[in-house]
């Protein structure tokens, strides 16, 4: 990937001028009509569509989402900064910026191609705020721009944490750092003023919803003193396009697990672990505890607002 990476950028392929779309191995780029969605306080922006981190449980590819190309065939906004310069330019009130909902904004191809880095680095300059989900630790790498945001107006990074198990941890999210690893990523943020928000999503039921599991993401959570843990439920959705690529994963690394999966959920779109009363009690009485916001609604408020709406709100009510 990186040789073909540098390939582009070296026969001068990555330009952000370029009239039609140019397709090679692994990538393709385009010029997009526009970055930024939603405008109810907040926005959210993807530089990228499909993903290279290989997690079988990925919502994203549902077929709901109306990919044109294999997932795994990344399409890249080659003109995402100077789409977000003009958008910002033109807004009058600031406020946050999201990326990362639809796909990772740190996955492989951004360690060369640099694309976040840039539209972070206009975030900052225009005074905006950002709210960055990611499973990388590429992101430490834009450590200073996350800092200088924060500082100026907020910034929140948002990590994904579902196996503490590293041998589970690269089967269902193969290509991507370990859970671990992902913690070290919280512990620095802390220890540079950035706050957090885990997404404890999904847990997979028979297969990592134990309480072993969640407790020890928990105490890393608290640990690592995140502001809020997301999580809507102890299970996992599937759906179309999703569903397939799952049951498929699921029968070369856990056979007979897709039967079992069939067998006790048919094609329901939400898929609840058997034991999730137990798990979301868990889960509910330990950030109680520990003082972390858990209401997945009381979470995007913190993430939506801009620093004087948020010094307004009261969360852990």
């Amino acid at each position: 990937m990186n040789k073909l990476i540098n390939f582009i950028i070296s026969r001068g392929m990555f330009s952000t001028r370029a009239k039609t779309e140019r397709r090679e191995s692994g990538m393709h780029f385009v010029d997009a009509k526009g970055i930024l969605t939603g405008g109810k306080g907040s926005w959210g922006m993807n530089i990228y569509r499909g993903c290279s981190h290989g997690c079988i449980y990925c919502d994203s590819r549902s077929t709901c989402y109306r990919f044109t190309h294999a997932f795994e065939d990344i399409e890249v906004k080659q003109n995402a900064p100077e789409l977000l310069e003009q958008a910002l330019k033109a807004k009058r009130r600031k406020a946050m910026i999201g990326t990362g909902s639809m796909s990772d904004p740190y996955m492989h191809c951004e360690k060369e191609l640099q694309l976040t880095r840039k539209c972070l680095e206009i975030i900052c300059r225009y005074g905006f705020g950002a709210a960055v989900q990611t499973k990388s630790d590429l992101i430490l790498r834009d450590l200073d721009l996350l800092e200088e945001i924060n500082r100026k107006a907020k910034c929140v990074v948002q990590m994904t944490l579902t196996t503490w198990d590293d041998r589970l941890c690269s089967i269902i999210e193969p290509n991507v750092c370990n859970t671990v690893r992902r913690v070290e990523v919280l512990e620095e943020m802390r220890k540079r003023g950035i706050p957090t928000v885990v997404w404890l999503s999904p847990i997979l039921p028979f297969i990592n919803d134990t309480a072993e599991n969640v407790t020890e993401i928990l105490k890393a959570c608290a640990e690592t003193q995140v502001r809020g843990i997301i999580c809507f439920d102890m299970g996992l959705t599937l759906r179309e396009g999703d569903r397939e690529y799952f049951y498929a994963a699921l029968d070369r690394f856990f056979p007979g697990m897709k039967n079992r999966y069939i067998r006790t959920y048919g094609n329901a779109y939400e898929v609840s672990s058997p034991n999730r009363a137990r798990l979301m009690n868990l889960f509910e009485a330990f950030c109680e505890k520990n003082g972390i916001i858990r209401r997945p609604e009381k979470c995007f408020d913190y993430l939506n607002a801009f620093p004087e709406q948020f010094r307004q709100m009261s969360l852990l009510d």
